[in-house]
């Protein structure tokens, strides 16, 4: 089967490339041969021609009676070539000779945040520009400023936040570090504060079905950052930071270039909190006393003439948090039940190492391929439970780029091996697991460069504790009339659950853990599978040249043929067991852009969700997700002076809705969460492009959640439950800083 579709794909190339013509355009220089980027490359007495690429590279269709190319570039003479068959072709450009020219320069000031037109999947490309509106910290408090992604906490104790896309939560979402799966497994419960704001280049968020290039796990969308890198980030890079909760924050980027190819770059990070607070009077501490200290280590090597680039990164993190009861002293404390009290130890250690090849004279073909290696350790006892986990996990991945004929027909082939050793200690029990997955994958694009997309894709996968299994994922993106973008998508995906560490907030309560089996190899259970389908809609408006207006809406449907239900409506117990009957997520998104001048933008959006599931009560709404939630943000910027001075100021409002709660003996049966809006500011003075200050505050209306912890008086008993979160527990927080770099 797969010799027949290559010799299919290589027949198709031969009949199709002979109706091209493929070539580059270079100049000498020094004696030295270099690309001529942006080269005009079109037939005599036509409008139909191209431009060369980065790497000087044109492809343009053989039109018929036509024999001459003109080619031609600003300070350059220029040539008309007699081309009498279609074939690959190799010319050089002579500078002319130097001329006075008027100069014209046309800039255009990139958004923070960039919707994709052209892009076929539904993408979304947050900037570090706009990772600097909030305090970011890591990378979990880089979405404040976005209203795709929810953000709240997770429980009352530990101070996480806690992510959900399309009202699902973040096991759903595949979050990737530089396209290699990160926040997994072990690390799902904290593995988003592990990454500093500041260390993140950039942020890529594909809603719904995502590329199954990236694996099978994607089912509501897909998260990856890609980090700093040394060949671009600034030589030295500085931010200081502190805030109002006792939180003290250090990072440092150092990078060097070793020559004309070779970078390496260090980047540290240290945060601290000492400083206990009791602002609601539980006697529990409303922030963790933590501390974490983070070290990355990157090597980048690039060689644009033969076309490689490589980067190779060890990280080492370790974070430690202590929380409970505000008078706690794990030293006289630990094990015992007068006071409630919890340490959670993480040491990880990453590496990574990835190689790319571009082919000089084909510039649309190439090779990739990853390999990187993780150690995650974690110690935590909560009360007098005890919960470890250590998880060694291993991925490979190869990837290949061509084309079919023409570059309106791209494809990418690969594989990829991944596996992960589990070993938990959940109290007194052991559980160990062994999963491992190799997978191959095809994914065919096709362009017309004017209206039309779509990219098909499939993957076929043998995972030792799933089985064999077929993947299908297909992006549709259609352009009806001029400045409409309507866009489709459809797939599977698949899950294995990882019940306790992504719930590791059922610790931090009395309830008992009930596994109900299904005969499923992990855990008894079985692993989940769902289809997601989604429909989007964008619309821009050019009002003048100074104001623009874009519109997006979108619908996503995630149906589950199989889940790992996590079901908390018993007030003494946290059931886990297989779907016995539908879950479904619905979630509507409408926002709008508007920006004048680029030195004031506006950001409006509104979502609704419908998520329900069958629990053995009954179905009802999943709890703790708001069915509506509106979102704005208003960001101004003065003008740069001359001396690149400038003041930014960005302001952000949430309105939260009800949330369903479960019956406990603080919260009725069948009641919901009071409606809450919470407020988030920041101004920053740019003195120049060296240094900086800022100062921001989150929930500056200080709405806090009454009661968080529910049985404080009594933590040994059965009735104490710190989950039920639906709002903030500290209240109003003020922070400042600054940032250095030269």
């Amino acid at each position: 089967m797969k010799i027949n579709l290559l010799i299919a794909c290589l027949y198709c190339s031969l009949i199709f490339s002979q109706e091209y013509i493929i070539g580059s355009i270079q100049y000498k220089e020094n004696d030295k041969i270099y690309p001529l980027e942006g080269a005009n490359v079109f037939w005599q007495d036509t409008s139909v021609g191209t431009s060369t690429n980065g790497e000087g590279f044109f492809e343009l269709e053989k039109k018929p009676k036509r024999s001459l190319l003109v080619i031609s570039h600003l300070g350059f003479k220029t040539d008309t070539v007699n081309i009498k068959a279609a074939k690959k072709i190799n010319h050089f450009l002579t500078k002319a000779p130097e001329e006075k020219l008027d100069g014209v320069i046309l800039s255009q000031k990139r958004k923070s945040i960039q919707k994709s037109f052209i892009e076929t999947q539904n993408i979304l490309k947050i900037s570090s520009e706009e990772l600097l509106k909030a305090a970011c910290c890591n990378l979990s408090e880089s979405f404040e400023t976005n209203p795709s992604i929810d953000v709240n906490f997770s429980d009352a104790l530990s101070g996480t936040r806690q992510i959900k896309m399309l009202g699902l939560s973040s096991p759903y979402i595949l979050i990737s570090e530089e396209n290699i799966p990160m926040v997994r497994g072990a690390s799902q419960a904290y593995g988003l504060t592990f990454t500093p704001g500041t260390w993140v280049e950039s942020i890529q968020i594909s809603k719904g079905a995502g590329s199954v290039t990236n694996g099978f796990e994607s089912i509501t969308g897909q998260i990856n950052s890609e980090l700093q890198k040394p060949s671009f980030d600034a030589p030295f890079f500085l931010n200081l930071y502190g805030s109002i909760n006792g939180r003290y924050e250090v990072n440092m980027h150092t990078n060097y270039k070793l020559g004309d190819k070779l970078s390496v770059g260090l980047y540290t990070h240290a945060d601290k909190r000492s400083q206990k607070f009791d602002n609601n009077g539980d006697d529990f501490i409303d922030l963790p006393i933590s501390d974490q200290v983070n070290i990355m280590n990157r090597w980048q090597y690039i060689n644009t003439e033969k076309g490689w680039i490589s980067l190779f990164s060890l990280r080492w993190m370790k974070d430690e948090k202590l929380l409970g009861s505000i008078d706690f002293i794990p030293s006289i404390h630990k094990g015992k039940l007068n006071k409630w009290g919890s340490e959670i130890d993480t040491n990880r250690f990453d590496s990574s190492f990835k190689i790319g090849y571009v082919f000089p004279h084909i510039p649309y073909q190439s090779f990739g391929f990853q390999i990187a290696f993780s150690d995650h350790d974690q110690q935590a006892y909560y009360g007098i439970r005890n919960y470890n986990i250590n998880q060694k996990s291993f991925y490979s991945n190869l990837l290949f780029n061509s084309i079919i004929g023409n570059t309106q027909n791209k494809f990418k082939v690969g594989i990829n091996y991944s596996y992960d050793q589990y070993d938990e200690n959940v109290d007194s029990l052991q559980y160990q697991r062994l999963d491992k997955n190799i997978g191959s994958f095809f994914e065919l694009t096709h362009d017309n460069g004017i209206n039309f997309s779509w990219i098909a894709g499939a993957r076929l996968d043998h995972h030792s504790n799933i089985g064999t299994f077929f993947t299908p994922r297909l992006h549709i993106r259609f352009i009806p009339i001029d400045d409409i973008v309507l866009r489709l998508s459809g797939g599977a995906g698949r899950k294995v659950a990882n019940i306790f560490a992504e719930n590791q907030n059922l610790f931090s309560t009395a309830r008992k853990i009930n596994i109900q089996s299904n005969g499923g190899l992990i855990y008894g259970l079985n692993p989940e599978k769902a289809w997601n389908y989604g429909l989007g809609l964008t619309k821009t408006f050019y009002i003048s040249n100074t104001h623009q207006l874009s519109a997006f809406m979108d619908y996503y449907i995630t149906n589950f043929i199989d889940q790992v239900v996590v079901d908390w409506e018993n007030f003494d117990q946290i059931s886990f067991y297989n779907l016995r009957g539908k879950s479904i997520a619905k979630s509507f998104h409408i926002e709008i852009d508007y920006s004048y001048q680029n030195l004031i933008n506006m950001r409006l959006a509104f979502k609704n969700y419908d998520v329900r599931q069958d629990y053995m009560s009954g179905y009802k709404e999943k709890p703790l997700l708001a069915k509506n939630r509106f979102f704005v943000n208003i960001g101004i910027e003065s003008k740069t002076t001359p001396r690149g001075r400038q003041w930014l100021w960005d302001l952000t409002f949430h309105l939260v809705g009800n949330q369903r709660l479960v019956e406990t003996i603080r919260d009725d049966l069948n009641s919901y969460s009071p409606i809450y809006s919470i407020w988030n500011f920041q101004l920053s003075r740019v003195f120049s492009k060296k240094f900086e200050i800022y100062l921001g505050g989150e929930n500056i209306g200080n709405f806090k959640q009454t009661n968080p912890i529910i049985g404080s008086n009594d933590p040994f008993g059965i009735n104490f439950d710190s989950s039920q979160i639906y709002a903030p527990i500290f209240g109003g927080m003020i922070y400042s800083g600054l940032r250095i770099k030269i």
